[in-house]
């Protein structure tokens, strides 16, 4: 019975794990189309979808020749499991508004590239990194609230097409950074 528990204790880690990790990054996969929502709708929520999307990094260095290496890696985040749209809804101005929130992701993520690039390792490099991400993220979060408050959700289309246009022109301001 004991082998038996862990086999279904192993499978169903695997398939949790399976499950959190599906996502795609903005490199593979920039443009979304209501296939990659495929969570269930929140049947409580007034809205009428949500994409879920965010921004990771990694890091490593070491030495090598006697010269310090640096490297690091940011990338911004989809998360199909996690975003979903209510079927009657999906039209393509909807898909548009969620689509900007991915770009605003992605627009943070070159940001922070931008940010890593000037890094100069000092003593505390962990906790140097992790600031940087943290203030990255604070501020990642807060733009996506604020266009969600200034567009209503999509429903104020002038907003919404002022809002398209200033992600773009950053988004472009930054292309630099866009790997």
């Amino acid at each position: 019975m004991l082998y038996f528990s862990k086999i279904i204790l192993i499978v169903g880690s695997f398939f949790l794990l399976q499950q959190e990790e599906e996502k795609f990054t903005f490199q593979e996969k920039s443009v979304l189309n209501w296939s990659d929502f495929k969570g269930s709708p929140n049947v409580h929520s007034s809205h009428h979808a949500a994409a879920n999307t965010g921004m990771g990094y990694s890091w490593s260095y070491g030495t090598a020749n006697g010269t310090l290496d640096f490297t690091y890696e940011v990338k911004s985040h989809f998360y199909p499991q996690l975003s979903w749209v209510k079927k009657e809804a999906a039209d393509d101005y909807l898909l548009a508004h969620e689509q900007l929130h991915f770009e605003i992701s992605e627009l943070h993520a070159r940001m922070l590239r931008k940010t890593m690039a000037s890094y100069t390792i000092g003593r505390n490099i962990r906790r140097d990194l992790k600031i940087i991400y943290q203030k990255a993220e604070a501020k990642r979060r807060a733009m996506q609230t604020a266009y969600d408050t200034e567009t209503r959700h999509s429903i104020d289309t002038l907003a919404q097409k002022q809002w398209r246009l200033k992600i773009k022109k950053m988004l472009q301001a930054h292309v630099a950074f866009a790997k």
